[in-house]
């Protein structure tokens, strides 16, 4: 959608040349930036108490924090590995254009997860409590346990990709990111846990496939808009090839979700626990809109099938859209109490 709404061109009054038409900002897409961003800030606000209400079980201390906090780092984490992964989708592209493409994000976006793996670091620092001033957080503490060691290896690693990013290989920031996703994993999954290892590779994955399908998609919509008129044609086919690979993302973020799930609800117990727990509810909410992005995806690909790529731009907008919501239900998600496993 171009920014620029055209108008027809009105004759002058005294003459023959046209009137040159009126540019009318387009205020439309501001609103539903400003939306999205609210949507965004709502959903760990609100969420876990929304999940909570009426299961009986009890919140951790700054809940909603926590899930703020991890949404802006699993955003960061999308960006930072998506806007590589899409742009080597970009060079297999036959006659894309090698200049004008979006403005790069991943400069920015360690440093947004740096501030949210530093806030997150100093609630480790104090026993896991939201900290009100200085004088309660216990750094050196940070050093003597697990948490605190994976906190803190978390926001070096944001460090580190951020000066990548800014390097003359800026595709070298996938390193540190993948520390990021392993640390994440490690943390979802301590020792004490049942066949942790296998959790935290099922994360893994999970997330891996996560952050390059949703930061991927970012980026090849930011892309389609660029090109939307200088060339169409490659548009078309960038989409066309992110859509193949995303299939393959999504099979693998079902199966993980799916066996994660299993291991912390047994088939016996799912649909009990799907709609009598908070982790429950929110996992089930988080299905549902995964669903709606693959309606918008399945939108998307008959479109361009039927040779509209123009067309096919606006659900892969609403896919971006709702895959946002996606990344905040998964960051509250992290913040619930595991469900009891029922024997």
């Amino acid at each position: 959608m171009s920014s620029i709404r055209p108008s027809t061109e009105v004759p002058s009054p005294g003459g023959d040349d046209p009137v040159p038409p009126i540019r009318r900002p387009a205020t439309g897409r501001a609103v539903l930036v400003l939306v999205l961003v609210a949507a965004a800030a709502v959903i760990p606000l609100l969420g876990p108490f929304a999940a909570l209400d009426g299961t009986g079980e009890a919140a951790a201390p700054g809940v909603t924090g926590v899930a703020l906090l991890r949404t802006v780092l699993f955003a960061a984490l999308c960006v930072q590995a998506g806007e590589p992964f899409a742009a080597r989708l970009v060079r297999r592209v036959p006659g894309a254009p090698s200049v004008d493409g979006p403005r790069s994000w991943s400069a920015y976006a360690p440093w947004a997860g740096f501030l949210a793996a530093l806030g997150l670091a100093s609630v480790v620092a104090n026993g896991n409590l939201v900290p009100h001033t200085v004088s309660d957080l216990d750094i050196a503490g940070l050093y003597g346990t697990r948490d605190g060691t994976l906190a803190l290896l978390e926001v070096n690693a944001f460090v580190v990709a951020a000066l990548c990013a800014r390097s003359r290989r800026p595709a070298s920031a996938l390193a540190p990111s993948a520390v990021v996703v392993v640390a994440e994993a490690l943390r979802a999954h301590p020792p004490a846990e049942h066949t942790a290892y296998l959790g935290s590779a099922l994360t893994v994955v999970h997330l891996t496939c996560a952050a390059l399908w949703a930061g991927g998609l970012l980026h090849v919509v930011r892309t389609l808009r660029r090109w939307r008129t200088t060339a169409p044609g490659a548009g078309a086919a960038l989409l066309g090839l992110y859509a193949r690979v995303a299939a393959v993302l999504l099979a693998a973020v079902t199966a993980t979700g799916v066996c994660s799930t299993l291991r912390r609800m047994p088939v016996s117990t799912v649909l009990d626990q799907l709609v009598t727990t908070a982790y429950g509810r929110t996992l089930l909410a988080k299905v549902l809109l995964v669903a709606v992005v693959s309606v918008f995806a399945l939108a998307a690909r008959r479109r361009l099938r039927h040779g509209d790529p123009g067309a096919a731009c606006a659900p892969a907008r609403g896919e971006v859209a709702v895959m946002g919501a996606v990344v905040a239900v998964s960051a509250v998600l992290t913040a619930l109490p595991i469900p009891i496993r029922w024997s």
